[in-house]
């Protein structure tokens, strides 16, 4: 709602964690420099900030238990001059105590929160763009360049402009064959990629009530794909539980108490959209834009030589459990092969107890190492000239998995598995 003139409007979520952090009464628009909690790289992006921070003369981070390396995106190394990256993150790590994720550990996005270093209500920046994803934990979350995150690493303070809020909330209920991965490609095919631009999307509504922490994270990792800054939710009873669940894991207390955040009612929003899900069906993203989003059932039969499930988008346990549920007892079509990446080692090993791996592995699959896997393009599953891949990865455009004369498009979990049967795109609700 917009206020009356004279009136002090409420604030969204992105403006009370800004405010908090900064120290100021920050509103949408406003250029704040703010108190960073938590500050993160990855191999693609570590090397560039190592050499930042020694271009700005220093020797050291501001917190060593608040910053962290990944190394996720090419790992195991495939080639030398990854190996050399490596070693220079390793070096890095050794000279100033910083965490260091090494080879099979998984993907930072999945790491950082699955560390118990951040919480409900902190600001966090990491160098890689899907660093929106702990938005699904009431944490504003944005990614940055390689040189504001080595200032962030330095300082513990990075400069903003305080983003506007896009409201965008779910009602209904999903309807059976539709996931969360359905709901924020349908989002990308209203809002195009370029709809969010500089903006924040806060989702609510029952629907995500619904949802789990694992579907809740596919939503905001993939806000930066409309342009997003940040893709936030409200803290509830599941997202509480994560982190305690975290905690006991980890056999260590959180880095601090959860300080949930929640938007006032008269908070101002720039656009409100709602969105009934009740007769909303599987959802596609065709090559080459995020945004080409139709029904599966406009293109089923469309012939598919890879699948690939998870990476930093859908590879969690529940991604894998819905993945296992279609292909039970049944064989990968001999068109096809799969790709299963795990988006960390802990998820890697829940999967592995629960069967779902060898559900998986027995249909045809191949497990790769918790990571990136063939999201990027750089190993593990490049594709050849023409052919055609579904994947529960978040992008698609010409080139993403290494090879610009193939074509991506993007599924649930669900869709992916299913289409794995059929060597051709397939509508899960055949399946589920």
């Amino acid at each position: 709602m917009i206020p009356i003139a004279g009136e002090i409007a409420g604030k969204t979520i992105a403006e009370k964690i800004f405010s908090k952090r900064a120290n100021c009464d920050a509103r949408a628009g406003d250029i704040v420099v703010a108190d960073v909690d938590f500050a993160m790289s990855q191999d693609g992006t570590s090397a560039l900030a190592i050499d930042a921070i020694a271009s700005m003369g220093a020797d050291k981070v501001f917190d060593p238990e608040k910053v962290a390396m990944v190394m996720d995106h090419s790992c195991p190394s495939p080639i030398e001059g990854v190996s050399a990256i490596h070693a220079k993150i390793r070096a890095f790590g050794k000279k100033t105590g910083i965490t260091v994720y090494d080879w099979g550990c998984g993907v930072c996005h999945q790491l950082v929160p699955e560390s118990g270093k951040i919480v409900p209500g902190d600001l966090v920046v990491g160098c890689d763009s899907h660093t929106c994803t702990y938005g699904a934990l009431n944490i504003f979350s944005t990614g940055v360049g390689s040189t504001d995150g080595a200032a962030a690493m330095i300082s513990g303070k990075l400069w903003f402009k305080v983003p506007e809020t896009i409201h965008v909330i779910y009602g209904g209920e999903l309807p059976r064959g539709v996931y969360s991965k359905d709901l924020i490609l349908h989002l990308a095919g209203l809002l195009g990629v370029d709809g969010a631009t500089y903006q924040a999307l806060e989702f609510s509504g029952p629907v995500i009530d619904a949802l789990s922490v694992d579907a809740r994270m596919t939503i905001s990792n993939m806000a930066i794909e409309l342009g997003a800054k940040a893709g936030l939710m409200a803290a509830d009873d599941k997202t509480l539980a994560f982190f305690a669940e975290r905690a006991k894991r980890l056999g260590t207390p959180l880095v601090r108490e959860p300080e949930p955040v929640f938007s006032d009612e008269d908070a101002t929003y720039v656009q409100t959209i709602e969105i009934d899900t009740a007769s909303l069906e599987p959802q596609i993203a065709k090559p080459h834009a995020v945004g080409n989003v139709c029904g599966v059932s406009e293109l089923i039969g469309t012939p598919i030589a890879e699948g690939v499930i998870g990476t930093c988008t859908n590879g969690r346990l529940e991604d894998f459990a819905i993945a296992a549920g279609v292909l039970a007892g049944k064989t990968i079509h001999p068109d096809c092969r799969l790709v299963v990446a795990p988006a960390s080692r802990d998820i890697y090993l829940d999967a592995m107890a629960a069967g779902y791996i060898q559900t998986l592995v027995e249909a045809g699959a191949c497990i790769v190492t918790p990571g990136c896997g063939p999201c990027v393009g750089t190993h593990n599953g490049v594709p050849s000239d023409g052919e055609n891949v579904i994947s529960t990865a978040n992008r698609n455009f010409k080139g993403r998995m290494g090879n610009s004369n193939s074509f991506i498009y993007l599924a649930s979990p669900a869709t992916v598995a299913a289409s794995m049967l059929t060597a051709q795109i397939t509508d899960p609700r055949d399946y589920v």
